[in-house]
């Protein structure tokens, strides 16, 4: 079916029609449950409404005679058969299947494993159309997520489709066109406004004690007139009066004057802003008191550190455009340091490196080296943390220190928020992380949009900024596990997020961009998507107030290739199970017991209870009435039933003031607590908790058939202990035999068996 020719022609027919017209209203009054008109008119198998003619029913099916594709509920704009999905590590045997292509996603099928390859267009990077082969026709994708596939279309027609459809769809012109504006979860997990009010600027402030004697909130950024890529709330010293805020605002680039972005808990702060535009010789009397009145905001020393990230050629250059760095005859009692971190270009051509490292034909281990070593990229990765280390260190003694680069929304944001990584145990949470990214990446301006390229834009913008913070953070993480609440996992889930642009937190380059955009309205946020899966994101190995402070080893050594993020969807290389994954599911069995035991404790004290008040109403009883059975002699065989059923027997022929008769007790009528438990009830509460787990070693697929690999996690049903795929283990219910009520993961078996079993 000519999909394309179907929609240019039906989006013509509806610009015509105006919103008043009749025909449009009475599209938009359709019901989704519309019954099927009388004459019994049908549309590939679907009821026609009965205002529309025989015309255009006739007319429908003359010209497209192919009834709509789905798969897994996704219309198919495009669907090519015997397409080879090339796996560069067995170039013999290339896996043959089915390709889907949707608003959204490109969907590789394969028939014989059952196992799916889902790309979603926004995280494509570039799309290459190679030269005719015997077997077919290439097409190259890179990912943004650094998966590297080439499927062959047997035809060059279809695969010439396939590409110009690609090159629409996976860069949208618009920002408005971004899929965040249409994507709606496949389940009510969260509501559309979860996670946006997760994090306040002014709370992560009142988290460092500000405003306090040395520090206020300025209100002139309110309508965003003094900086538009600062937040509305930006925090000054007490000291500086509205001349030097205004001056110095338009002495620095973007208007970035110096504003607080972290306050330590020995009055140390760490301020950001932009370069000055100082040229070769101009100066700024309200920003050079700026400065001063930041290092009279702490007592402890008579100087602080002004750090320029850049190199400092860099910041020479940057001179003869009227830019520049801070002349030392003209700030006293300050200290100047150039750290040299390379620009978003260097950066951008190092990853460009990279991926050809990891993607080489047949690497041997020198050629992965040498080119690893050519990319420089972990040298870059070193320099970032050797910056940040600076600032911690500094701020750690009680030194002050203000940081900037070039504007300030690049090299600034890392070094900041790392800083503050290595100096707070509260940002190495994951709440605490997820507010770290609020307050220095999101309010504070990275221009998101355009260093991720979420929209057609110059090249020269995009840059791997974001991502070397993670991999920095990996870098800590690695070096000091036991720190951090959060594991790889974390990181990669922000990675890829970062570029789906699935969520609107992170579209748009500051602040004022995504009030604009109206996107806490119109979207999801990615942190209410978070919230509930936040057990995937443990760490079992953190110990929480371990370490106030945490330094890096800049050793060579100690700086490693991230092999989890640069080469994941790479076969052959990863362990069979992550021992962070053994070591969660581990965790969450033993948690998933202790509750359990928890819940069997609180159970059998009741019943002690209840036991101990049973028999001194016995007790009672038996002294009112001194009749009492006698003795069983001593030679009586000890036969436990041969005794109850002659226990009954005697209690069924006994005189009415027998003390069981008496008080009316049996065992039968007992209540097991004060909520009148019933025997299957807590049957089922027993039976509610899988006590054994199927080990994660040898399961090689899911009940659905979907295959593990190396980047789909299984989880562990809760309530059986058997082990599913993310998609069929979509279910969090409270089990009745866990005593804390807390939600888990159940599979959808489970599910409904529980709902059944639920009054």
């Amino acid at each position: 079916m000519d999909f394309t020719r179907f929609m240019n022609k039906f989006n013509e027919i509806e610009r015509q029609l105006s919103p008043t017209s009749a025909l449009r209203l009475s599209f938009d009054n359709i019901s989704p449950e519309t019954e099927e008109p009388p004459d019994g008119k049908r549309l590939w198998g679907v009821p026609v409404p009965p205002f529309v003619s025989d015309k255009v029913v006739s007319w429908i099916e003359e010209e497209f005679n192919e009834a709509p594709v789905y798969y897994n509920g996704n219309s198919v704009l495009k669907k090519v058969e015997n397409v080879r999905m090339i796996d560069r590590y067995n170039t013999k045997n290339p896996t043959v299947g089915t390709l889907y292509l949707t608003a959204t996603h490109l969907i590789f099928v394969e028939p014989d494993s059952n196992k799916e390859t889902w790309i979603l267009h926004m995280h494509i990077a570039s799309i290459e159309k190679l030269p005719l082969s015997t077997t077919g026709s290439p097409l190259l994708i890179r990912c943004k997520t650094f998966l590297s596939v080439t499927f062959v279309i047997p035809k060059d027609s279809e695969c010439h489709d396939v590409y110009t459809s690609l090159l629409k769809l996976f860069q949208p012109v618009s920002i408005n066109k971004l899929y965040c504006f249409n994507y709606q979860p496949a389940k009510d997990d969260f509501p559309k406004n979860a996670g946006w009010d997760f994090f306040k600027l002014e709370a992560e402030f009142k988290h460092m004690l500000v405003p306090n004697d040395n520090w206020t909130l300025c209100s002139m950024n309110e309508k965003y007139e003094l900086c538009d890529t600062y937040p509305r709330q930006i925090y000054v010293p007490k000291e500086a009066t509205t001349l030097m805020l205004i001056s110095s605002s338009r002495f620095r680039s973007k208007g970035r004057l110096p504003a607080l972005t972290y306050l330590h808990n020995n009055k140390a702060s760490i301020c950001r802003c932009s370069q000055p535009l100082s040229g070769f010789s101009a100066r700024c009397l309200e920003d050079e008191q700026m400065l001063e009145a930041i290092r009279k905001t702490n007592t402890n020393t008579d100087y602080m550190y002004v750090v320029d990230t850049r190199p400092r050629i860099n910041a020479m250059a940057n001179r003869a455009a009227g830019k520049g760095y801070e002349n030392e005859a003209f700030y006293e009692n300050i200290k100047f340091h150039f750290l040299g971190i390379e620009n978003i270009h260097v950066q951008r051509a190092s990853l460009q490196k990279v991926l050809e490292a990891c993607e080489q034909k047949s690497p041997t281990m020198s050629a992965f080296l040498n080119a690893l070593e050519s990319s420089g990229w972990l040298k870059h990765i070193r320099s970032i943390l050797d910056t940040s280390s600076f600032i911690a260190n500094a701020v750690d003694k009680g030194v002050s220190v203000v940081v900037h680069c070039s504007d300030g929304w690049d090299r600034t944001a890392q070094v900041c928020s790392l800083a503050q990584l290595m100096l707070n145990p509260y940002y190495r949470t994951i709440k605490g992380f997820q507010a770290l990214i609020e307050k220095d990446w999101l309010a504070f301006g990275h221009k998101f949009s355009e260093r991720c390229g979420h929209i057609q834009t110059d090249a020269r913008e995009v840059s791997p900024i974001f991502t070397q913070f993670l991999d920095c953070t990996w870098q800590l993480m690695s070096q000091r596990s036991e720190s951090f609440e959060f594991n790889e996992r974390f990181l990669l889930i922000l990675h890829d997020h970062v570029h789906s642009c699935q969520f609107g937190t992170f579209v748009g380059n500051c602040e004022k961009d995504r009030l604009d955009l109206k996107l806490a309205e119109r979207t999801f946020s990615l942190w209410g998507y978070m919230s509930n899966h936040l057990n995937e994101y443990i760490n079992p190995l953190y110990k929480p107030n371990v370490d106030e402070s945490i330094k890096a080893n800049l050793a060579p050594q100690c700086i490693k290739f991230w092999r989890g993020m640069y080469s994941r969807f790479e076969s052959g290389i990863h362990p069979r199970e992550p021992l962070g994954d053994l070591l969660l599911d581990s965790k969450e069995h033993c948690n998933s017991l202790e509750d359990h035991v928890q819940h069997l404790t609180k159970r059998i004290a009741s019943f002690k209870n209840y036991i101990s008040k049973s028999a001194k109403k016995l007790q009672d009883a038996t002294t009112a009435n001194p009749k009492a059975s006698k003795e069983p002699a001593s030679n009586e065989i000890n036969d436990n039933k041969y005794n109850y059923d002659k226990k009954l027997s005697e209690l069924s022929a006994a005189d009415d003031d027998h003390p069981l008769k008496a008080t009316n007790m049996s065992f039968a009528n007992l209540s097991l607590n004060a909520d009148q438990t019933s025997p299957q009830a807590l049957t089922e509460e027993i039976s509610s908790v899988a006590v054994d787990w199927k080990p994660m070693r040898n399961v090689t697929s899911c009940s659905c058939s979907t295959p593990f690999d190396q980047f789909s996690k299984k989880t562990h049903c809760f309530r059986c202990g058997d082990i599913f795929c993310e998609r069929c283990i979509d279910k969090n219910v409270a089990l009745p035999g866990h005593d804390s009520g807390k939600a888990v993961p159940v599979c959808r078996g489970c599910f409904r068996q529980m709902q059944k079993q639920s009054p």
